[in-house]
């Protein structure tokens, strides 16, 4: 156990490129999309799938109160549509229904990182684990897929507040539900934004470098694997 964290009742985790990735290489993007897509969006230059990209996730962060699986689906459904339209895809309702359906259902779109189940088998026999997460309702099947959810005693996810970390609403959810004060408490995520926005509120904060992206210099623990955990 790490030196830092044997004191800490409660470990908190995040869950895209903390417990699990994307089976495609991209959350949104999945397979079913691309393969809808096909050669209409191999056309496409970099930079107008960013703007576009940048588009449908502003789409979905200002409408992001959403409560049930149903309501996941008919979000995702308008997500690709702005997809489609901006890209000039020619995606049929039908198809964008089929693709919002798959992002929301299809379980196989998530890869747990190896050792995971051990990692939190092992920690749940010291510590109180909880989960926060910029996620949609189908997180629930996720970390069921996964074979995760049944470490987890209380989990804050951001589309049942409306709000994506680092907004402190996040932080003192997920606090509150822990019943314990923020100094014994600690949070693993791959973005050091959204470890700023606990370290501030004195959580631990560790950096999971798991992907290439966040293997940056940090003042924060950083661990490659969620087994040096172990």
């Amino acid at each position: 156990m790490i030196r830092q964290l044997e004191d800490k009742k409660v470990l908190f985790f995040d869950v895209g490129y903390t417990l699990d990735m994307p089976a495609s290489g991209d959350w949104m993007f999945t397979k079913r999309f691309l393969e809808e897509a096909g050669n209409s969006l191999k056309k496409r230059g970099s930079e107008e799938i960013r703007r576009a990209r940048d588009t449908a996730l502003r789409f979905l962060a200002e409408n992001h109160l959403v409560t049930t699986v149903e309501a996941e689906i008919d979000q995702f459904f308008l997500y690709y549509t702005i997809i489609s339209d901006e890209l000039d895809l020619g995606l049929s309702e039908a198809q964008r229904r089929l693709i919002a359906r798959d992002r929301s259902c299809n379980m196989e779109n998530y890869v747990p990182y190896p050792g995971i189940r051990e990692v939190l088998a092992r920690l749940s026999e010291r510590h109180r684990l909880g989960v926060i997460s910029d996620t949609w309702p189908s997180i629930e099947q996720q970390l069921e897929y996964i074979g995760v959810s049944q470490y987890f005693s209380f989990a804050t996810y951001s589309c049942f507040l409306g709000v994506f970390k680092p907004d402190p609403r996040m932080y003192l959810d997920a606090l509150a539900k822990s019943g314990v004060s923020a100094g014994d408490t600690a949070f693993i995520d791959d973005s050091v934004p959204n470890l700023d926005g606990a370290a501030a509120l004195g959580i631990f904060p560790v950096l999971i470098a798991a992907r290439p992206a966040p293997d940056t210099e940090t003042s924060y623990l950083k661990l490659r694997d969620l087994r040096e955990l172990i």
